[in-house]
């Protein structure tokens, strides 16, 4: 337990840092800081693979390569975009084909000629031709005309499917990125017809979150491993904007493997992870869900693999913990929803969701479920259980009561009063009936509900946001009649959400002088494109997640058939445009990594409903007692100085 206390005092400075230990295996519990840089050096025209030794601080393992000491530094004059990235210096392998593990860990095993990037870059695509597809619709029309018109159109949609699921496999493979040889994850698109890749090319966290579930119910878990492990490292970096650094647990937005020569031979290469923490974004914002989405993919990942050795290891219990404090931090906010900037989540641009979006909430609330689940009892998480626990006491009720509307609760605010000062007013956001747009009026059904995008002071944004209520759905934050009423509405408004292709990211669009006021006459936004009103293949998996929750697989085999019909054809783009669906988007990236995973991980879902309970969590009993009790209680409850027992320190 020496190194233990070794941690403890380290975490126990002026400045916060988070650590990364081995690894690979669990029993090694030492750590280096992050400013010791692990580096991977590929020396040019080898063949063989590399071993690489880092930190000297302790001897660890990273994936299937055995680490020793290594000082770290800076680059010095070179150009490269931070001073500091993640390096690794690898040694000759004795073995070519593969590197073994100690320990009886196994071995991981790559082609060298085509899994391991010498030069820094990804494989390009194998662009699928569709020989065989021709060849069974030809099938089919031979049957036709021999009369045997069920059995051949049977088969020849059982073919075409099967011929859809193995490109997109191959296509995930295609995309994936190796770091020292081993898989690190999957870039954003690996689209050959673009000449603009901005920053496509890199592995995005939130991307990579349906490629990770897609390889877990694959069984292959070594480079969800991997991407856990390594985002890890990128946590506890130094990360400025304009002289002025983020709290401490940000998760970056994306990160890029970089070749670049090493110092003082130019015969050799070295690999490096440089991370965006939004300092280099399209309008500099942080990314709020990384974090979030990090701590659900690493509790599937224990789920799915039944490897508990990682989430219970010192530096990631680190990470889980700097995450908590960072969203749970005390600020001037009345309200226990997160307060962030617009386009700090997937709709990554300027679309009115500033404030208390409900995708980050849904988020929240379901990596809060997954912390408590994960975190190792000490008396050190005392305070900071507690705190959670709190916060997810107020958060499901603030989202179940405030949130939600249906046709009894538009109603409701159609007929409040405002103005009213007293701790038991009805309508308590002073929100104005003419708010209600004639849209929604027509628009909601009599059967069904959702929870809107946005709550505050004198404000309710009415549209419907697709991710939001799909993973309110499959966390619990929406009770199950609230989750029943969303499946419902979705299936009454098929025609606005789905159409052509699922699903509408929000509905409707913003338009004309609202469009142009909200979205500052975006041109990526414009009316029922992109993030305004697109539709997205990717949120086929969301939905299938909260579908096999509620035991409604029907509505989910729906939407994938939808799918089927042109995904492949279209080169399974990034999104697509117009009311309903009917053209790829003017600006989509063809090849797009994670629509191609969240096909996959849908049909995964299909076959095997169980399977989703790695990503859902149920309603805790708990919460519930603690939700009726609130319902149950005065409005107007005692004010005052709160106890010493009641206050908790995050």
């Amino acid at each position: 337990m020496g190194t233990s206390e070794a941690v403890l005092h380290v975490l126990s400075g002026a400045v916060p840092r988070l650590f990364s230990s081995d690894l690979c295996s669990s029993n090694l519990d030492l750590v280096f800081s992050s400013k010791y840089h692990i580096k991977s050096v590929n020396k040019k025209g080898s063949s063989y693979m590399q071993r690489f030794k880092c930190s000297r601080l302790a001897r660890c393992q990273i994936g299937s390569y055995m680490c020793k000491p290594l000082g770290g530094g800076l680059y010095g004059n070179r150009a490269i975009g931070r001073l500091k990235l993640l390096r690794c210096k690898c040694e000759r392998a004795e073995s070519v084909s593969g590197v073994g593990m100690d320990e009886g860990n196994g071995a991981w095993f790559v082609d060298s000629a085509k899994k391991l990037n010498l030069n820094g870059s990804i494989n390009s695509p194998n662009i699928l031709e569709f020989d065989a597809v021709e060849q069974l619709k030809r099938e089919k029309e031979g049957l036709t005309s021999n009369g045997t018109v069920g059995t051949g159109t049977s088969t020849f949609h059982k073919a075409s499917v099967d011929s859809i699921e193995d490109e997109a496999w191959e296509l995930l493979r295609d995309s994936m990125v190796y770091y020292c040889g081993s898989p690190i994850g999957t870039i954003a698109a690996n689209d050959p017809t673009s000449s603009n890749v901005l920053n496509y090319d890199q592995v995005f966290i939130r991307d990579f979150i349906p490629s990770g579930i897609a390889f877990l119910l694959k069984g292959e878990y070594d480079i969800v491993r991997n991407f856990i492990l390594h985002t890890l490292q990128l946590q506890s970096w130094e990360k400025t904007m304009d002289c002025h650094s983020p709290g401490q647990g940000l998760m970056p937005a994306s990160f890029k493997v970089r070749t670049v020569p090493l110092d003082g031979d130019d015969s050799a290469t070295e690999e490096v992870l440089d991370p965006d923490f939004g300092e280099a974004a399209i309008g500099r914002v942080a990314p709020v869900d990384s974090g979030l989405w990090w701590i659900i993919l690493l509790r599937a990942y224990g789920k799915c693999s039944g490897d508990l050795s990682v989430q219970e290891r010192v530096d990631v219990q680190t990470g889980i913990k700097m995450i908590l404090r960072l969203c749970l931090a005390d600020g001037f906010d009345m309200f226990p929803t997160l307060l962030v900037t617009d386009g700090s989540c997937m709709i990554d641009r300027r679309m009115g969701i500033h404030g208390h979006p409900l995708e980050i909430q849904a988020l929240f609330y379901s990596a809060l479920l997954c912390a408590r689940e994960m975190l190792t009892p000490e008396d050190g998480s005392a305070d900071l259980i507690r705190a959670l626990n709190n916060r997810l006491v107020a958060l499901s009720f603030h989202i179940r009561e405030y949130y939600w509307i249906d046709m009894r609760k538009l109603n409701e605010i159609y007929r409040y009063k405002t103005e009213e000062y007293s701790y038991d007013a009805v309508n308590k956001f002073n929100i104005y009936p003419d708010q209600i747009s004639p849209w929604l009026v027509e628009w909601m059904p009599n059967k069904g509900g959702f929870l809107i995008g946005n709550l505050q002071p004198a404000h309710m944004d009415f549209r419907f946001f697709s991710l939001g209520n799909l993973w309110a759905v499959a966390s619990g934050l929406a009770t199950t009649d609230q989750s029943h009423a969303i499946l419902d509405l979705i299936e009454a408004k098929w025609a606005d959400l789905v159409a052509d292709m699922p699903f509408k990211i929000c509905y409707p669009a913003l338009e004309g002088r609202e469009w142009q006021i909200i979205t500052g006459s975006d041109p990526k936004n414009t009316p029922w494109s992109y993030h305004n009103g697109g539709s997205w293949p990717t949120l086929l998996w969301q939905l299938t997640v909260a579908c096999m929750k509620m035991n409604r697989p029907e509505i989910a085999a729906k939407a994938i058939s939808v799918a089927e019909k042109r995904i492949s054809r279209d080169k399974w783009p990034e999104y697509y445009d117009t009311k309903k669906a009917r053209f790829i988007g003017k600006q989509s990236h063809l090849f797009q990594t994670w629509s191609i995973a969240g096909y996959l991980v849908a049909k995964l879902l299909l076959a095997d409903p169980n399977a989703a309970k790695i990503l859902t969590t149920e309603e805790d009993s708990e919460l519930v007692n603690a939700f009726s009790c609130m319902i149950s209680a005065n409005p107007r409850r005692k004010r005052g100085p709160k106890s010493l027992k009641q206050t908790y320190i995050v």
